[in-house]
């Protein structure tokens, strides 16, 4: 079967995805108890949080296929959004922060796994029929632009830990 296929089956498995970053993202942070996995999970709620206003006052319809359905608003794609918040802000944590002691030291090769799981999401959500080009590129601009004003936040008002004596 084809990645991007329109079939029922893999239209149903979209709602899942949500489902699945949801419960590993909440996972991540009961296991490290960290101040900065809860930062980072507050920034992407936050980054979704605006989507949906913003998709609010746009409103512009999703493509038309959907037109059978309620009427709903694609501008800006919150999953692009949301997962490109992901994406960058764990791009920048993996280059510039030390790794939280409760993680493996491979972990600092997520960006191998996020950037191209945010693509094939983005890419999906087109190929899908919920979403245009536009929507989706609007979506991406966001969830980068979050991503750096919030880890902006985090590296300027975190102090660095102190010399021991």
């Amino acid at each position: 079967m084809h990645l991007f296929s329109k079939s029922a089956e893999s239209a149903k498995s979209i709602p899942q995805t949500s489902k699945i970053v949801t419960v590993l993202t909440a996972a991540v942070l009961l296991y490290t108890h960290s101040a900065g996995v809860a930062f980072f999970v507050t920034g992407a709620l936050l980054c979704s949080k605006i989507a949906k206003v913003i998709k609010k006052a746009i409103r512009q319809e999703r493509p038309s296929q959907f037109s059978g359905r309620r009427v709903s608003y694609g501008m800006p794609s919150s999953h692009a959004s949301t997962c490109t918040f992901f994406a960058v802000y764990i791009t920048f944590a993996c280059l510039k922060l030390p790794i939280h002691p409760t993680f493996p030291h491979f972990v600092m090769f997520a960006p191998v796994v996020v950037l191209p799981w945010t693509c094939m999401i983005a890419m999906s959500r087109v190929k899908l029929g919920h979403h245009t080009w536009p929507q989706i590129a609007a979506g991406t601009l966001l969830g980068v632009c979050c991503a750096i004003f919030w880890f902006k936040i985090w590296v300027e008002d975190v102090p660095a830990p102190a010399a021991s004596l």
